[in-house]
């Protein structure tokens, strides 16, 4: 709804009627179908919503393969296990590592090269799931992307109605990285580069 909104291409007399129930239910009152559209004309996000003239604004996106999944409970254990990794590969290059973490879980996404040094660090610590021959894209945001409506919703979007899973995502302040089974990246790469491209 938003998007249409944003595109003006809702009829808002016949969203409204659409609506009036709904609303009319959470009000516990009757609400005049005129009230609901003027709501529907205020209704303006002040930031500016992402459209697909914006995917040009994008930046180069790079392309990563060879990178395994690790899930581990959380322990008293787990940090000192995260520093004891870090020195571990302090002087590699060219590697990737990406850890996160909730109350319940910490995730490494990492190189498939860095396996053996995962699996023995954390040969104590109770492992929840291991997932292997993961491919990621990483996309250069634009600069005003914080203010930006929609941006990531517009990627899924994409994905979704082309029947590609998303795997994981990270994204930082200029970077936003998703995470793909092997046989969904090319298809996902050409997907994004074609709209990026027109």
């Amino acid at each position: 709804m938003d998007d249409a909104l944003a595109r003006n291409i809702i009829n808002f007399s016949s969203l409204a009627a659409d609506l009036q129930p709904e609303v009319e239910k959470e009000m516990r009152k009757p609400v005049k179908q005129g009230s609901i559209i003027m709501a529907l004309r205020r209704y303006h996000p002040k930031r500016s919503k992402f459209n697909a003239k914006n995917f040009r604004e994008l930046g180069d996106m790079i392309v990563r393969s060879g990178i395994t999944e690790y899930t581990y409970l959380n322990s008293q254990n787990i940090i000192a296990c995260k520093a004891d990794l870090l020195n571990e590969i302090k002087d590699r290059t060219g590697i990737f590592l990406n850890y996160s973490s909730n109350v319940q879980e910490s995730n490494f996404l990492v190189s498939t090269s860095l396996q053996p040094i995962i699996e023995k660090i954390f040969i104590k610590e109770q492992l929840v799931s291991i997932s292997e021959e993961l491919s990621s894209i990483t996309i250069a945001l634009p600069e005003k992307n914080t203010k930006t409506v929609g941006l990531n919703f517009y990627i899924f979007k994409l994905l979704a109605y082309e029947g590609i899973p998303v795997y994981e995502i990270i994204s930082t302040s200029n970077y936003f990285t998703i995470f793909l089974e092997k046989e969904y990246v090319n298809q996902a790469f050409q997907l994004m580069n074609e709209i990026k491209s027109t």
